[in-house]
């Protein structure tokens, strides 16, 4: 079980990192803006919805042999879900609507929670050593 809660945690750190510093950063120089932008905002619910089952998955795992683990992967977790379902609707709104300083602040604030997440699982990684 300690093996596979391992793999499922590496899994979640290494889809966000390269989600966060390659695909995205790929699409916005591969793509035109027109279509990068529509292309990330298509893309992120299910980044979102990935972060959400896999920290979930990996706190299950973790409950028999890691506690402080478990709870951190399930803070990413049930974080997610408002970054998803409140704080992404008002990115996309704040961009359709043309509030660059709103949208500035929000987009920053996401940034923030995905670093704060991929450091979370960073640490749990540690923890196996």
């Amino acid at each position: 079980m300690e093996t596979i809660a391992l793999l499922v945690s590496a899994l979640l750190f290494g889809g966000m990192v390269l989600y966060a510093f390659g695909f995205a950063a790929f699409v916005f120089t591969a793509l035109p803006p027109d279509v990068a932008s529509p292309t990330i905002r298509r893309a992120f619910p299910y980044f979102y919805l990935f972060v959400l089952g896999v920290s979930a998955l990996a706190a299950l795992l973790l409950l028999t042999g890691d506690l402080v683990a478990a709870a951190i992967m399930a803070a990413i977790a049930i974080s997610t879900i408002p970054t998803r379902q409140v704080l992404m609707p008002a990115i996309n709104r704040a961009t359709d609507e043309g509030r660059k300083v709103q949208f500035k602040t929000l987009h920053g604030l996401s940034v923030l929670i995905t670093l704060a997440h991929i450091a979370g699982a960073a640490y749990v990684l540690a923890r196996f050593v």
